[in-house]
């Protein structure tokens, strides 16, 4: 934690947390507004489903790869630098988005914008842990998931809309004027919240050690591997949504947001419980908690679709209680997993966003196309996600025991930011 943590942000920490959810909240919105637009895009570009379906690979591969780096550099040159960078780079990824008149084109400029991205995932994450203590650092997070979960809800909605009044392209603008509000926003109210002290030479052999020193921990894999694989339970139903939601549930492209309304409450409800929980509940429980429920859900979820045909009445609601019990799991792992590693924090929240980015893009590339026709495939996958995230958490368990047995006290408001 900076020591001048109390003299850099002034306002409320919800009012951080706000405009740190606004960047965290570019990755999934610029995939999610342009969902409901796949079948026009397609026609529009002369496209086969196979083709649409790389512009959302390239999108998260860029978004694997770019995310090695970001959190170095913020670790080296600063949280604000590289969010600065990183926002630019999406606009100018946006407005070409929205001048592609080829799926190449398009494809390119979509491995541009997940390059970018990246940036306002990982150093949110890192700035919140350089201003607040572990127990009120979940909290904000807590709150940045709520807030960040409001975009995602709203996001299809838009993107249907648009798509139906205005043209495909009209979405890409769209994030392209997003793009350059949060990069002057970022300029005016954003910052530096690196102690100077902290900062970490961006050399090549620092940068071989750090994440030498990371990817060999089994710690710091067991618990990305614990927050990040569970994630695809939910993720693979936004991926397939297409397919699920058009096809297998017959809703039209401006009723996608219904997946996406139910997902996102349940993400903002676990989210607010485990802010409610921060300082209460031992991290531990809550992750105990947080498994059991993505755990019931899945095998619900299997059983319901083996007992009846799969309908709008029943099917979204398994994936919004699963969200509920990922995210109150989430904010806990992501605060013991930064705080593995103190120095090199940037650095651990880009390791962590690589894996994740590298398993949703494996789901989105190989997996989802095989699966995303049988409502019974996705379900079974969503337990085999569920399962292996919990495989993880269980060897984590049982080889550190300690890993977050001890209740974190939240600070007096006086000393809060």
């Amino acid at each position: 934690m900076n020591p001048q943590a109390h003299n850099l942000w002034r306002a409320p920490a919800w009012a951080l947390a706000f405009l740190l959810a606004l960047l965290s909240m570019l990755a999934p919105f610029a995939v999610d507004t342009y969902l409901p637009a796949f079948s026009g895009m397609a026609q529009s570009l002369q496209a086969s489903p196979v083709q649409m379906q790389q512009t959302l690979s390239s999108y998260l591969f860029g978004y694997a790869l770019m995310n090695l780096f970001h959190g170095a550099l913020s670790d080296s040159l600063g949280r604000k630098p590289v969010l600065l960078a990183g926002t630019a780079l999406f606009t100018v990824a946006s407005a070409g988005c929205a001048m592609s008149d080829s799926i190449g084109t398009l494809v390119v400029f979509r491995a541009l914008q997940g390059m970018s991205t990246g940036a306002g995932v990982v150093v949110s994450r890192a700035i919140i842990r350089d201003m607040f203590p572990p127990a009120q650092a979940q909290r904000v997070m807590s709150q940045v998931t709520i807030y960040f979960g409001i975009a995602p809800a709203v996001a299809p909605l838009i993107g249907g809309w648009l798509f139906v009044h205005l043209g495909w392209h009209s979405i890409f603008w769209l994030l392209t004027g997003l793009g350059l509000a949060l990069l002057l926003a970022i300029r005016r109210w954003l910052p530096e919240t690196l102690d100077p002290r902290a900062r970490q030479p961006f050399e090549v052999k620092n940068l071989i050690q750090g994440y030498g020193q990371l990817a060999s921990s089994p710690r710091f894999l067991l618990l990305c591997l614990a927050s990040g694989i569970p994630f695809n339970g939910m993720f693979l139903y936004v991926l397939a949504a297409p397919a699920f939601l058009g096809e297998l549930l017959s809703l039209a492209p401006d009723e996608f947001f219904w997946l996406f309304l139910l997902n996102i409450s349940g993400i903002m409800l676990g989210a607010w419980l485990s802010g409610r929980k921060a300082g209460r509940w031992p991290p531990k429980r809550q992750i105990r908690h947080g498994f059991l429920v993505m755990l019931l859900s899945a095998g619900a979820n299997v059983l319901a679709n083996a007992l009846w045909p799969a309908h709008v009445s029943w099917a979204l609601l398994p994936i919004a209680v699963f969200s509920f019990g990922w995210a109150l799991v989430v904010p806990v792992v992501t605060l013991l997993l930064l705080d593995l590693y103190p120095q090199r924090r940037g650095m651990a929240s880009s390791l962590q966003a690589v894996i994740g980015a590298l398993a949703n893009a494996l789901v989105a590339g190989a997996l989802v196309p095989l699966i995303m026709h049988s409502t019974m495939a996705l379900a079974l996958a969503c337990l085999m996600m569920v399962l292996i995230g919990l495989a993880a958490w269980l060897w984590l368990h049982k080889r550190w025991p300690e890993i977050g047995q001890h209740v974190q006290a939240l600070p007096s408001e006086s000393s809060a930011p």
